[in-house]
């Protein structure tokens, strides 16, 4: 049922562009092709170099420059501003999954550095959430990620095993246990001794990537994190 309405949207989405002009979601700008922006306006989302330890992020301390837990750096391609929030909500609520090839520039830029990594994978939907979207976000992001660093994407390594609250109205203690113990990595052998790039979409208070690096640290991983952008 889920799926038959996802794609019952995606049909309507398409008949409108079919129909509609297609502007710049930001400006309004006429755009010829699948765009959410216009390259003024996308060109204008501030860019990252900086690594985020999402470790000290969740625990409310300063996450730039951390020296003590190198197994939880993450890499923000973008600041969220209200451009790279409108290309979040598209691909994450819209339903335009076909922007995650656009995205590919950003986030090899960001993880230029991590090219040499063993493998890349996603930051977990639980099964109901997947069902309920068609797809994840995430996934679509690591795919592409990958592809540009020439490093083997495997969906799947890390699994959300129990469902929990939607993280946007708690504050950073209660995130933290929210997601405590929600994630496993399905097979440790996989990871065990490499280099594993964990992507999402948006590091926010830094619990998300910090359970899954955690979890893939305790499996004898050398995981590192890489965003579309940093809700700071």
């Amino acid at each position: 049922m889920h799926d038959l309405r996802w794609l019952a949207r995606q049909a309507g989405r398409l008949a409108l562009d079919a129909i509609l002009p297609q502007r710049c979601a930001a400006c309004g700008l006429a755009l010829e092709g699948a765009r959410l922006l216009c390259t003024r306006c996308r060109d204008a989302i501030p860019v990252l170099s900086i690594g985020v330890c999402a470790r000290c992020l969740a625990a409310g301390r300063e996450p730039v420059g951390c020296a003590v837990h190198p197994n939880f750096t993450v890499w923000p391609a973008w600041v969220y501003d209200r451009r790279a929030e409108q290309v979040v909500h598209a691909l994450k609520f819209g339903g335009l999954t076909g922007l995650a090839a656009g995205l590919a520039g950003p986030l090899a830029r960001a993880a230029a550095h991590l090219a040499g990594a063993d493998l890349v994978t996603e930051v977990p939907l639980h099964r109901a959430r997947r069902r309920e979207r068609g797809y994840n976000q995430a996934a679509l992001l690591a795919a592409v990620l990958g592809e540009a660093l020439r490093v083997p994407f495997a969906p799947g390594v890390i699994e959300r095993i129990r469902a929990t609250r939607a993280q946007a109205r708690l504050g950073a203690r209660a995130r933290r246990e929210n997601l405590a113990s929600a994630f496993r990595v399905s097979r440790a052998e996989w990871v065990r001794g490499r280099d594993v790039i964990v992507v999402d979409d948006v590091i926010t208070s830094g619990a998300t990537l910090e359970a899954c690096l955690e979890a893939l640290t305790e499996a004898g991983a050398r995981p590192t994190g890489v965003t579309l952008a940093w809700a700071q």
